[in-house]
């Protein structure tokens, strides 16, 4: 359990992120919000407190914590953590999707701190799983965390990474699903549903914790959970979560706010 000082500092990181994030594709004028916005607390709790020896000229970074996006279009979100912990300055931010910049829509390997390009959306936690059998392979101790969008679910890719990671007693691995039941054409459950998410997932020998994605505790205890299984995190969430006219909207899925909206958003926010 993380203390109420730790936690006050990570719902402070967290409300940084959410700016910079609106910040970021404003500036841009295009980027995906909703989705950055819905995973912020994960983001910001997993790198600020879970991810072992992952930090600039760490000593020890052979043997880093890995982290996929596997959900590669809400990069805003992942750079902002990024630049919190000093892979990149903050300044390089509002060069986010701006011609020669290395913080790309879709995360690329020139940006310090990205492990693998991510964007194909189904392939993040297939490549996790890879990584997660070399370091066994190696006898390396590092975890492999992977994040992935529940819309991102409905491939059928992902579904074979599901099989392979009990099958190959990757229990290094942990997935964590932004549960925020909205994908770019509305809510995921009428367009191709998942439910029940939890059984079909423990019925593929996935060891399983549901948790409200935006409690700062339930995040930090999730994250370090170890299984002799994978663990699957479902963490429900809010898409667009912390502005209030982007809340549960899918169509804030991926556009940029007006003037009027960056201001309204970032009143909100900044409180």
């Amino acid at each position: 359990m993380l203390t109420d000082k730790e936690v006050k500092n990570l719902e402070n990181l967290t409300r940084e992120n959410r700016i910079n994030v609106i910040k970021m594709v404003y500036n841009a004028k295009s980027g995906h919000i909703g989705g950055s916005l819905s995973c912020a607390e994960i983001m910001t709790v997993l790198f600020h407190k879970c991810m072992k020896n992952f930090k600039p000229n760490s000593k020890n970074y052979e043997n880093r914590d890995r982290f996929v996006l596997s959900k590669g279009h809400v990069s805003p979100v992942y750079y902002s953590v990024l630049a919190q912990l000093g892979f990149i300055e903050k300044d390089e931010l509002m060069t986010f999707r701006k011609l020669g910049t290395r913080l790309q829509g879709h995360p690329c390997l020139w940006c310090p701190g990205i492990e693998v390009c991510t964007g194909s959306l189904g392939q993040g936690v297939s490549l996790a799983c890879g990584i997660a059998l070399a370091l066994k392979l190696d006898k390396n101790p590092a975890r492999v965390y992977a994040l992935t969008g529940d819309g991102e679910l409905q491939e059928g890719n992902i579904w074979e990474a599901f099989m392979q990671a009990p099958q190959r007693n990757l229990n290094n691995l942990t997935v964590i699903i932004d549960r925020n039941r909205l994908q770019i054409d509305g809510c995921t459950e009428n367009i191709k549903s998942l439910e029940p998410l939890k059984a079909k997932l423990e019925a593929f020998n996935w060891d399983v914790k549901e948790i409200n994605g935006h409690n700062i505790n339930e995040i930090y205890e999730a994250l370090t959970y170890t299984s002799e299984k994978p663990v699957a995190i479902i963490a429900d969430t809010i898409k667009g979560k912390g502005v209030s006219f982007m809340e549960n909207n899918a169509g804030w899925h991926g556009k940029a706010p007006n003037a009027e909206e960056y201001e309204k958003a970032l009143k909100e926010l900044e409180v």
